[in-house]
């Protein structure tokens, strides 16, 4: 672990790629692996490169219903049919000089045939058939090995699983893999102000909305969640849900009391039971983050305003899950469009607003902000579609301008 830095308001909060950088490096991923049923697999870690023992597709099929014939006939026609070749039923026979097989798709190509041409470019009389025009050698064939060649590896080693790389594992004939066991998280809101859903709210107190964000975040990474539920500003009770939270899961994650108020009290705790890697970033939202280990648990301590924590949970707490999962690194998808909307900014931090991602009049993607892009604005998030990227150094965007957008991530699991 590198030497705790701290964050202070005068300017050396460090930068957001640094951060994640840094904490990428420092985390090495958690052991232990399943061996799972191919459909299990979904969604799931590989935990080893997969080679495949056979090629794909095993043999050369036709591409077409149509005929199978010898390109060295060119000229000599009519071609006598001589057989029939059906997917699971092939021609056993060979195509011999001025001879043809009719075809279906997915049907092994003959023996003595190198083309087959499609059955609308032939003209047919009775058995005889004379193709329209004639096809060149190679023509509608797949041939064998064209998707995968036997001792070709498949899929490496961290890959999230996805449908279709379920199908390409099927059609090697492979029926179980081992994946990586489950990342397990613990997480907890904190504040005595919080009340939870369903319940009457006293003077000053706020449902806690963060618990459901986090779990459908976490959820969506595809990590098994142990929701610690809303733990008051106590020293003592916070201590208590550190420690089962250490004992129980690989990380924890938390949102509210990271700041330096009174009643933030989960920095100096990790201080006191842990190691603190650092705790602010030059981000807006969400400066406050408070990252490190409590006993043998990564720990990383979110903002309480609801935008900060989703916000910083993407752009850091993302990267930092997946590589302690054992997943591949993959940098977020962003790319360039025009700014419908004039953008406040103030040089300073790394700014990431929301917008929502629409068609111009070209045809064009362009992105418009979603309004109101304060850090307690949860409607924000649900409105938009993307991330607006702002450098740090810059400062206001006129409309029209050119600006960097990070569509939001799909869910990885349905």
């Amino acid at each position: 672990m590198t030497s705790p830095a701290h964050g202070n308001p005068h300017g050396s909060d460090r930068s957001l790629s640094a951060a994640v950088h840094d904490l990428v490096t420092a985390i090495e991923p958690i052991s232990g692996y399943h061996r799972v049923a191919l459909r299990a697999a979904l969604g799931r870690i590989l935990a080893e490169p997969l080679r495949t023992a056979v090629s794909v597709p095993a043999h050369d099929n036709s591409a077409v219903d149509g005929y199978a014939l010898r390109h060295a006939d060119a000229g000599h026609v009519p071609l006598q049919r001589v057989g029939t070749a059906a997917a699971g039923h092939p021609y056993t026979g060979t195509v011999g000089a001025g001879e043809c097989v009719r075809i279906m798709t997915g049907a092994v190509v003959p023996a003595g045939a190198d083309a087959v041409v499609m059955q609308e470019r032939v003209s047919r009389d009775g058995d005889a058939i004379t193709p329209e025009p004639w096809p060149p050698a190679g023509n509608n064939i797949r041939r064998a090995g064209e998707d995968l060649q036997a001792g070709d590896c498949i899929l490496e080693a961290g890959r999230r699983l996805t449908a279709a790389d379920l199908g390409v594992i099927a059609s090697t004939g492979r029926a179980e893999l081992n994946v990586k066991r489950p990342l397990r998280v613990a997480f907890f809101s904190t504040g005595d102000e919080l009340r939870g859903v369903g319940e009457p709210l006293g003077p000053g107190e706020i449902h806690d909305s963060n618990r459901y964000s986090l779990y459908g975040m976490l959820t969506q990474l595809g990590v098994e969640v142990l929701d610690l539920g809303t733990i008051r500003d106590d020293p003592e009770t916070l201590a208590g849900a550190l420690r089962q939270g250490a004992r129980d899961a690989d990380a924890i994650v938390t949102s509210g009391g990271v700041s330096v108020g009174d009643t933030d009290h989960l920095p100096s705790l990790l201080g006191e039971h842990g190691e603190l890697l650092f705790r602010s970033i030059a981000m807006k939202p969400g400066r406050p983050v408070t990252v490190g280990r409590f006993d043998s648990a990564w720990y990383f301590g979110l903002p309480g305003n609801p935008v900060s924590v989703m916000t910083t949970f993407t752009q850091l707490i993302t990267p930092a899950l997946r590589r302690l999962a054992g997943e591949a690194q993959r940098p977020a998808r962003r790319m360039r469009v025009t700014t419908r909307s004039p953008l406040g900014k103030t040089p300073g931090r790394q700014d990431f607003q929301r917008g929502r991602l629409v068609e111009g009049t070209d045809g064009e993607l362009e992105v418009v902000s979603v309004g109101h892009q304060g850090s307690g604005v949860l409607r924000s998030m649900s409105e938009a579609d993307c991330f607006i990227v702002l450098p740090a150094e810059r400062g206001p965007v006129e409309a029209g301008e050119i600006v960097e957008v990070e569509p939001f991530a799909a869910p990885l699991i349905a």
